[in-house]
């Protein structure tokens, strides 16, 4: 095995790396994967297309040709394949060596998709050997993606390349490797964390200020009563949603910024959404990251709630167990999906829920016995508790 294999094969058993980029791959769902210098892919972040895997390369596990002819240069490479598919290359370089690449988008830029219609169907078959059908619903499968889609890919691929090899460098220069990684592994995963959080935000605001907008123009039409004080809300709402997520809150400020969502969404849908608060005051002054109870509550008004014809309730309740906090979330909605609860993380990826960035925030915070749980979901609804400790962590203390 030479010195390429061994120091990537050896970084990709010491780390997992689909859950350290996890938080940037969610970013995008084009193919991501990583070779060596000889074409053979090593890790997939991201999978090929059944095209790319099953037709185009020669053998399982080893880059096409058209990848292979362009292992050499020492700069990052763009380029359009036999096909016609968008392709990207970045050099994993360790001492002005290139010891591997992380390659990826196989995908059709807008407006060139037309080339699907000129690939060779029968050439195919007769020079691979899988059946007609099959080829013909791999090329139909391919994706066609927007030029700022492949640009944010692109900056994805090169931040990812960056970083193994830098890996790879204090691997070779350092021989505390393990601390040093994991180090800057707890920073890396804290700045993305939080930025996970403005972003979870970025992505809940425009939607729900569309609709609440919408209704408070509809109400505005008909009466005049209701439209000051759905301003006010709604105002107080995103100045409360903009505050610095690095801070902690007390529950009852945080308590109060979801009666305001509530409110909202109450005269949204009417006699559809009941909603109740129990929260007691020897706990409204215990702090708390901003910004954990509202991706629990929309997903329980969203995906619990609004499917359901009636409509249903929602209660918020807290109490203190021991010397812990629990507060939780009760629906009487739906429950969640099976395939949400069997498996969390691929899913969080597609849904955009932020249910587990937020549990991985609260454990950042407090430690891993704390976070977020599901401790009811079945057709009656659903229950969320988030627990945190009584007692200040040290880093937080206000």
């Amino acid at each position: 095995m030479n010195k390429t294999n061994n120091l990537l094969e050896k970084l990709i058993a010491s780390n997992n790396l689909y859950t350290r980029y996890m938080s940037i791959l969610s970013l995008s769902d084009l193919p991501v994967f990583l070779i060596d210098t000889n074409g053979d892919i090593l890790f997939e972040f991201i999978p090929s297309p059944h095209f790319c895997t099953y037709i185009c390369q020669k053998s399982i596990g080893q880059v096409c040709s058209d990848y292979r002819c362009r292992l050499k240069p020492n700069v990052e490479d763009r380029f359009v394949c036999r096909h016609g598919l968008e392709n990207i290359l970045y050099p994993i370089m360790v001492q002005d060596e290139i010891l591997g690449y992380v390659a990826g988008v196989q995908s059709y830029l807008q407006g060139n998709e037309y080339q699907k219609l000129m690939i060779n169907v029968q050439s195919l078959e007769e020079a691979k050997g899988p059946e007609l059908e099959f080829i013909a619903k791999s090329i139909s499968s391919l994706k066609t993606v927007e030029s700022n889609k492949i640009q944010i890919h692109e900056q994805l691929c090169g931040h990812i390349a960056k970083n193994i090899s830098l890996d790879l460098s204090q691997s070779i220069s350092h021989a505390n490797l393990d601390v040093r990684l994991s180090i800057e592994r707890e920073i890396l995963e804290k700045k993305i964390n939080d930025l996970e959080a403005k972003n979870m935000s970025l992505m809940v605001n425009p939607h729900f200020l569309f609709n609440t907008l919408n209704c408070i123009a509809r109400i505005a039409y008909f009466e005049h009563s209701q439209t000051e004080e759905l301003i006010y809300c709604l105002s107080d709402l995103l100045r409360y949603n903009l505050k610095q997520d690095n801070q902690l809150h007390t529950i009852g400020a945080e308590i109060d910024n979801m009666t305001k969502y509530l409110y909202i969404q109450k005269v949204r849908f009417k006699n559809r959404l009941v909603y109740d608060t129990d929260i007691p005051e020897n706990i409204k002054s215990y702090r708390i990251p901003n910004m954990v109870i509202q991706p629990i509550v929309e997903n329980a008004v969203i995906h619990g709630i609004t499917p359901k014809r009636d409509g249903g309730k929602i209660s918020i309740y807290a109490e203190i167990y021991k010397n812990e906090i629990v507060i939780s979330i009760m629906d009487n909605g739906n429950g969640f999906p099976k395939d949400f609860l069997q498996n969390t993380q691929q899913l969080e990826n597609k849904s955009g829920l932020g249910f587990w960035n937020t549990d991985k925030r609260l454990k950042q915070y407090y430690g891993e016995q704390y976070g977020l749980k599901i401790v009811k979901s079945d057709y009656s609804g659903s229950t969320v508790t988030i627990t945190i400790p009584t007692q200040p962590i040290g880093r937080l203390t206000p």
